[in-house]
């Protein structure tokens, strides 16, 4: 659009502090020359200082070195944009383009402190076990999102084979470091994991919006009843002690700490999908956990541990004694 291509050569001509040309001008903003001549005439006509001095050395300026401030952010405010996109840069050519001529729009006392937040951090995409980013997913589903395009995406859950579903890709959030699509589905709204996203192809149609979508309140609904699904369920148990900070690592923040026994152990309860799912995150800690409540996890342990033992198990083998109790602590840990 001409507003935007005239606001970016306004930008252009207060930060380089001296005369352009309009080739200058046209490579920066990816116009022809005569289109960038054009819109510096465009802008002396609208009343902003602007004037040409022809000849060798010549180009245009602002009067004085005028200066007009078209960002309106505040020193606080600028840090805080930096901080929240400088790390993507790394992985992201627009959003380091960007960033530069931010940069070049501000007023000289905030530049330093905004390039300093720019490289205050970084990303790395991979994690520890080598697995490829999901940038190149992501910067395709945000196209799609954008554009309106629908999508072919294949998406793995866990421990099953990726499967493809035709999806209308509505938007894209992110809950603790983690992004999420929100899409259409001919079973209804879905949310698909991005690191789970296989593969992105457009079908060549374009995606249907639900009349009034909004997608924070939607995220919202949808989160809350993942949410509820998560804790759909509650055990009682006890850990022996030292326990605590594995216990937590299983679980996460799904831990309460109750009192703690004579014997050196804590109560607790946990919160999961189902007491099953809860039993087999816990399996791992054998006898450093005991569960208590309900039934249905105290069986699934059983279970559990009846098929490693018919697995790995020598007959006559004695069972493993529980840890003995040490110095208490609530939590344990």
């Amino acid at each position: 659009m001409r507003a935007d291509r005239l606001v970016a050569a306004l930008l252009f001509l207060q930060s380089t502090r001296r005369r352009v040309t309009a080739a200058e001008l046209a490579a920066e903003l990816g116009v022809s020359e005569r289109t960038a001549r054009r819109d510096l005439e465009a802008l002396a006509a609208a009343g902003i200082p602007v004037y040409s001095q022809a000849g060798q050395g010549g180009g245009w300026s602002l009067v004085g070195g005028a200066r007009t401030d078209l960002t309106g952010l505040t020193a606080p405010e600028i840090r805080a944009l930096f901080l929240l996109t400088g790390p993507d840069a790394d992985a992201r050519p627009e959003t380091r383009t960007a960033l530069r001529k931010l940069v070049r729009a501000l007023p000289a006392p905030l530049r330093a402190d905004a390039e300093a937040a720019a490289g205050a951090g970084t990303v790395d995409g991979a994690d520890w076990t080598g697995t490829e980013p999901e940038e190149a997913r992501l910067a395709a589903l945000q196209r799609a999102v954008v554009d309106r395009r629908e999508l072919r995406i294949g998406y793995a859950r866990p421990g099953r084979a990726p499967r493809e579903r035709t999806v209308q890709p509505l938007g894209i959030a992110t809950k603790s470091g983690i992004r999420y699509l929100l899409a259409d589905t001919a079973d209804g709204l879905r949310v698909f994991r991005v690191g789970r996203v296989t593969s992105v192809a457009e079908t060549g149609a374009a995606a249907v919006r639900p009349e009034g979508f909004d997608l924070t309140t939607a995220w919202r609904a949808l989160a809350a009843r993942m949410k509820d699904r998560l804790v759909a369920a509650t055990v009682r148990g006890r850990a022996a002690p030292d326990t605590g900070s594995v216990l937590e690592g299983v679980l996460g923040g799904r831990v309460r700490y109750g009192e703690r026994t004579p014997d050196g152990w804590t109560a607790f309860e946990a919160d999961g999908p189902s007491p099953e799912v809860i039993a087999a995150r816990l399996a791992g800690l054998g006898a450093r956990v005991e569960l208590l409540d309900p039934p249905s996890a105290r069986a699934a342990l059983a279970r559990t541990g009846a098929e490693l033992t018919a697995l790995y198990g020598a007959p006559g083998t004695p069972a493993a004694a529980p840890r003995a109790p040490g110095r208490a602590a609530t939590p344990p840990g």
